[in-house]
């Protein structure tokens, strides 16, 4: 198997467009739980969370170093939180220097070997003390199906299926840092889940360029300088004199200064080997449509023996969908490794 590319970008922006970046951060003002994210059209199975696979997977093994605690504080140390800058033509005022930065083109020609890059999404994730982000793989697109659209978890199944790689979208995703958290270090899995994880620190004004779609990858503990509040979605995260609060409603739950909180700018962009290609995908002439894509998925499951009789309920057809394909890497038993990798 060979090795996923991995662009390592440093520095990015340089000392005033990082320190602009952080001020964009901050002046955003408030922060939602990711765990909130229910924006696709369709509802299948909607007791299922959007990433039901990688949350599952984290409270099952204890994260990358199976540590075992409580599901309510595991649960708890994955619920950061999230706000978009960019999604489609809806752009944050001060983003676009960050969305069109030239070293982020390029890097992501390099990593998809496409010469056509069109910048599509950014978001900001940022995870406070004793927070961490599970292993997993990030949300792909199809054409006609994006997470707009379609519950993410069948996204995911959809990609690690292998059954729809002629629909796939490749996408390139840049991760940005900013500031000087300790600790939060991006673990990846160049050579698959069953290979060894390269690390990365948080370092100001860096990045990483990568196939996150289909390379696992997660951040380790943000080092812990406060006691972990009891997290859960409805809470928000606000930058509130000088420093970060978390609210439930107009309770206080904790306070952060500046540096403690880990922040990070994912950067998304489509990959096209033409303009062709470019053009089949806006022309919706050949979109997946949800009928098919379970049809496709159910004859497959039995044609591996997985599903006899009729079709289960939305609910359990996706469980038995997330067991069968998505395969996540199994926990270290030892401590973090120190040193970062280089790709």
């Amino acid at each position: 198997m060979t090795s996923a590319r991995v662009e390592i970008l440093d520095p990015l922006l340089g000392a005033e467009g990082a320190e602009a970046m952080l001020r964009l951060c901050e002046g955003f003002g408030g922060y939602g739980s990711y765990a909130e994210d229910k924006t696709n059209a369709v509802e299948l199975a909607p007791e299922l969370a959007q990433r039901h696979d990688a949350a599952v997977n984290f409270v099952r093994t204890g994260g990358r170093f199976g540590r075992r605690e409580d599901p309510r504080v595991l649960a708890a140390r994955t619920n950061y939180f999230r706000e978009t800058y960019a999604y489609d033509d809806d752009v944050h005022e001060g983003i676009s220097p960050f969305m069109h930065h030239e070293a982020f083109l390029d890097a992501a020609r390099r990593v998809h070997g496409r010469p056509l890059v069109v910048p599509n999404i950014v978001y900001a994730n940022l995870l406070v003390p004793g927070q961490e982000l599970s292993v997993h793989t990030d949300v792909p697109e199809f054409r006609g199906a994006n997470r707009k659209r379609l519950p993410q978890w069948l996204m995911v199944v959809m990609h690690h299926s292998g059954l729809f790689d002629a629909w796939r979208r490749r996408i390139a995703t840049g991760i940005a840092y900013f500031g000087r958290c300790e600790g939060g270090r991006l673990a990846y899995y160049p050579d698959g889940a069953e290979g060894a994880p390269r690390t990365l620190a948080a370092k100001h004004d860096t990045a990483a360029v990568l196939d996150t779609d289909s390379v696992f990858h997660g951040v380790d503990r943000v080092a812990e300088t406060k006691p972990l509040p009891p997290l859960r979605p409805g809470m928000r995260l606000l930058f509130e004199d000088g420093g970060w609060t978390v609210r439930d409603g107009e309770k206080a739950l904790a306070r952060y200064d500046r540096d403690e909180v880990r922040f990070s700018v994912s950067w998304k962009a489509y990959c096209y080997a033409d303009e062709a290609e470019q053009r089949l995908v806006e022309s919706h002439a050949d979109d997946l449509a949800l009928p098919g894509i379970l049809e496709r998925l159910e004859a497959d499951l039995r044609e591996r023996g997985r599903l006899a009789g009729e079709r289960p309920a939305d609910a359990d057809f996706a469980l038995l969908m997330i067991d069968e394909y998505v395969r996540f890497p199994q926990p270290e038993p030892a401590a973090a490794p120190a040193a970062a990798a280089s790709s």
